[in-house]
């Protein structure tokens, strides 16, 4: 017995090419999965940036409506959260401090899309919306519109 113990003691431990190839493809599939989620996440703090924008948006829009009983026409745009807007629906209680400084742009530089009576909207609102991260309508993904419809 005192002999089988002193064998196996003198044996060198260590890895074996086979093990350290395990370990290699283990660490290659994790990187797989782990380096494309880090990679996709300047991609939803855009989304969530522009979520917030349009709820911002929304929040003026309805200052707007209370001020002067109904949301801007489609022509008139959200250019009437920053400056007087000319044409029907007449904005006879406009106030230039209660709506917008300026208007924001998405974060992928283009400018938010905005129709009145909307399309996608409940109870026949507006559409408030941004054409996502290539700046057309449609999309999957980031690529998708975002709007106050919950896209």
């Amino acid at each position: 017995m005192q002999a089988h113990r002193k064998n196996t003691s003198n044996r060198q431990r260590g890895f074996t090419l086979i093990e350290i190839m395990v370990v290699v493809v283990i660490i290659g599939v994790l990187g797989a999965i782990v380096v494309p989620q880090f990679m996709s996440r300047p991609d939803q703090a855009k989304v969530t940036a522009a979520k917030i924008d349009i709820q911002a948006i929304s929040t003026a829009l309805e200052m707007y409506r209370l001020d002067n009983a109904q949301y801007p026409s489609t022509q008139q745009g959200l250019d009437a959260l920053v400056k007087r807007p000319v044409g029907v629906p007449v904005a006879r209680n406009w106030n230039p401090q209660a709506y917008l400084k300026s208007l924001p742009v998405d974060p992928w530089g283009t400018p938010y899309q905005y129709l009145n009576p909307g399309v996608k909207s409940v109870d026949g609102g507006y559409d408030l919306y941004s054409l996502g991260s290539d700046g057309v309508p449609g999309g999957e993904g980031h690529a998708a519109e975002l709007g106050n419809w919950g896209g």
